[in-house]
């Protein structure tokens, strides 16, 4: 079957909480994408996908987004960035998020015992006689004990309250006590679904399009299949016997909070956006379904996963990596330093991933309709090759008044030190740790190589209290380095120079 790619470049602002954006930073990115769609072309065709669908979020923008192949073979209808795909367990967070929007509200805590909420769970039978109750917190997780449940879990979207209820009441199956360990549960999110509506008093997905889609704008995303327009719907496949064999749809049902979702690349990247704008914190108005800061919670790594020493990125680049779960997302971090943040899905006939860096603003996602397709790899290929190729840095971090003001101070002290103790912006540690007598000795056998001061750089801030800057001097150059104590105002704790080569 002949492939047809079509591409979409899209300029969609976003809300309030959109940052400011660098135009050459964009015009950059926005040149990548040629080598973008050669790089999903490549892996569609490699990995025999119907129909493919994706999106880089810039800067709180869908930037570039386009498709590949047919979202229905039979039709021949192309995949577009407003195809609907199911994206399975892309879900996940969103079902968190539901959680702390009620949280939020006052009726619930993440240490609750899940039976306050599911009151079937307070008789169930645990794994060992000192076994925690289950906490609200534990399903967020993945550390409730549930046993890994990906093949039975995906096929039980269309299951009815009552059924869960009843799985509940006969007994779970644990393969580990809760709170002890990582083990990934789709029957956990189910139970966190289930909690949103007896909680709400509301079905889950009328909450969640309510308090979360509906916010966002977010007017596409839908729960059950059939709602769906027909020339939209991507059908799903499975790839067998050298052809594509179409997988049944389920309908939506009590396991949609764990992966029922169904959106367009369109949709999905306004709460792709809003998950971004949490990065850097900031004072700015809250405009979302939950504050920022419960956004920047749901990314932390709250459960350990696993580390690869031998990771390797796609490309081949051997970078060692750590990754945990938070609150219905994945989070990652390499060798590098670099944070990943998102989650994948998978179900009969779709595969799918999104993932954001928020140290560089950007974010990506891509749909697929064959069955369990991994979207993960080249994603991340994705992200990797638009750094590289538009030279991204990661974004730098505002300066403090005070850590400007400090390094200003401290700049007029040197190279004599005179009065530095009377100046008053040095803490009570700081001449006790090292006198005045031996800094300057060794600040002079610095200057001895380096010659004689002439200007310094702009101070580049690791957070509000903490950066380095660069003496300038006729024969080369001194990196200074320091920090500033918690007391108000700070003052400097810590400073120490090298020589740069």
């Amino acid at each position: 079957m002949r492939v047809i790619f079509t591409s979409l470049l899209s300029l969609i602002a976003f809300q309030t909480w959109s940052q400011t954006v660098s135009p050459e930073r964009l015009d950059k990115i926005r040149a990548t994408l040629p080598v973008i769609e050669k790089l999903y072309r490549d892996y569609a065709e490699k990995n025999h996908f119907p129909g493919l669908a994706f999106g880089l979020v810039v800067d709180g923008k869908l930037l570039i987004s386009g498709g590949q192949g047919f979202s229905e073979i039979a039709t021949s209808t192309k995949a577009t960035p407003q195809s609907l795909f199911r994206i399975a367990s892309m879900s996940k967070s969103v079902t968190a998020m539901g959680i702390l929007a009620l949280r939020k509200e006052g009726k619930l805590k993440l240490d609750d015992p899940a039976y306050l909420y599911i009151p079937e769970l307070k008789n169930m039978p645990s794994l060992t006689k000192d076994a925690p109750a289950i906490t609200i917190r534990h399903l967020l997780t993945h550390m409730a004990g549930f046993p890994e449940d990906n093949p039975w879990g995906d096929r039980q979207l269309d299951t009815k309250d009552e059924e869960l209820i009843a799985l509940i009441s006969k007994g779970i199956s644990f393969s580990n006590v809760p709170g002890v360990t990582y083990e990934y549960s789709n029957l956990g999110f189910a139970m966190l679904g289930k909690i949103i509506s007896n909680v709400s008093g509301k079905p889950y997905q009328q909450y969640i399009n309510e308090v979360v889609f509906k916010p966002l704008g977010m007017t596409n995303t839908i729960w059950e299949y059939t709602l769906a327009p027909k020339n939209l719907l991507a059908h799903g496949y499975r790839y067998e016997d050298d052809i594509w064999k179409e997988e049944e749809l389920e309908h939506d049902g009590t396991y949609g909070a764990m992966g029922g979702l169904i959106t367009s690349i369109d949709d999905f990247s306004k709460y792709v956006a809003f998950h971004l704008s949490a990065w850097p914190p900031s004072s700015g108005a809250e405009a979302g379904p939950v504050l920022r800061s419960d956004v920047r919670e749901m990314q932390m790594p709250w459960n350990f996963n696993s580390l690869n020493a031998s990771y390797k990125y796609p490309g081949g680049r051997a970078c060692a990596m750590v990754s945990a779960y938070g609150y219905g997302l994945r989070w990652s971090k390499d060798c590098e330093g670099r944070t990943g943040i998102g989650h994948t899905g998978g179900l009969p006939g779709f595969g799918s991933q999104w993932q954001i860096l928020p140290e560089y603003g950007i974010g990506i996602i891509a749909h697929a309709n064959r069955t369990y397709a991994g979207m993960a790899t080249i994603n991340t290929a994705v992200l990797d090759t638009v750094i590289a190729l538009a030279g991204l840095k990661p974004l730098p971090v505002a300066v403090s008044n005070v850590l400007k003001q400090r390094k200003d101070q401290l700049v007029k002290l040197l190279p004599t030190w005179q009065y530095a103790e009377q100046s008053g912006i040095f803490a009570e540690n700081f001449f006790p740790d090292r006198s005045v007598s031996h800094r300057r000795k060794e600040l002079d056998a610095l200057l001895a190589k380096a010659g004689t001061i002439t200007g310094s750089t702009e101070i580049v801030a690791e957070n509000q209290l903490r950066g380095t800057f660069v003496l300038k001097c006729t024969s080369g150059n001194i990196k200074v380095y320091f920090t500033l104590s918690p007391e108000n105002p700070a003052l400097i704790q810590q400073l120490d120079f090298s020589a740069l080569k």
